[in-house]
């Protein structure tokens, strides 16, 4: 009979972890939720880690306990955020139907309704992106790179699928040229909607919107696309310049 002891013991023991683990996990989950509240409303630097924990009735080295530092917290707040954005290819079928730029142009018309819906997420996207010191904006570069949360490589597969996108250019210089552009526009309009002030003087008509929408897709379209924007796309040869290289003009 004592051969049957561990089958008794170690189940216990089992349930035991697994029920620390869930309590654990939980409790990360309802600090990372406080947090992103505190981070949105306040912003990265004025947030305080002491008035997230006295919100949930714990200690601040619990805080700590759980996520390393303040930017450990942060990052994995910028996670969930990112992480609860819809995919390129979460479109419409209808708008799939129509192509690489009818999606694109669908995404940045709903950027403002999307922010309205929830503008939690879309703060600490923005406060990622600009409000973090270069530590913490490398750890994020990092994540997005590795995980691609947007499905940007997806859709732009999916685009030379469609025969819309340059065959001539390397998939991953496409991927990047939409993820810069795509996202310094993005801000644009989210900061304006956040800081009405900063952009627009006396408001902004939505034509004028939709108007500058249609001119920044139509600047993709002559860089990345392929049709009747590439026929009128110039051709021009790259010279050699003595004494360096024009890249020496870029950012560092």
């Amino acid at each position: 009979m004592t051969g049957n002891g561990p089958s008794f013991i170690e189940p216990l023991r089992f349930g035991r972890q697994s029920s620390s683990r869930a309590r654990s996990a939980a409790k990360r989950s309802r600090i990372i939720e406080i947090a992103m509240h505190r981070f949105a409303e306040n912003g990265y630097h004025a947030a305080r880690v002491g008035d997230m924990a006295a919100a949930l009735g714990i200690a601040k080295g619990s805080i700590f306990q759980h996520f390393g530092s303040k930017d450990g917290l942060f990052f994995e707040v910028y996670k969930r955020a990112v992480r609860s954005f819809p995919k390129y290819l979460d479109a419409p079928a209808e708008v799939r139907a129509a192509g690489f730029f009818h999606v694109l142009q669908y995404w940045l018309v709903r950027t403002e309704h999307l922010l309205r819906e929830d503008w939690i997420p879309y703060r600490i996207s923005l406060l990622g992106n600009y409000g973090t010191d270069l530590a913490l904006k490398r750890e994020i570069n990092r994540f997005l790179m590795a995980e691609d949360p947007y499905g940007t490589v997806a859709f732009v597969r999916f685009g030379l699928d469609r025969g819309e996108l340059r065959n001539d250019m390397d998939v991953e210089m496409i991927v990047s040229i939409l993820d810069w552009t795509m996202e310094r526009f993005q801000d644009a309009l989210l900061t304006a909607e956040l800081d009405p002030g900063l952009f627009r003087r006396q408001g902004e008509l939505p034509e004028k919107k939709e108007a500058r929408i249609l001119q920044f897709l139509s600047i993709l379209q002559r860089a990345i696309g392929i049709g009747e924007a590439a026929a009128a796309r110039p051709r021009v040869a790259l010279k050699k310049v003595s004494g360096g290289s024009a890249a020496g003009r870029g950012r560092a």
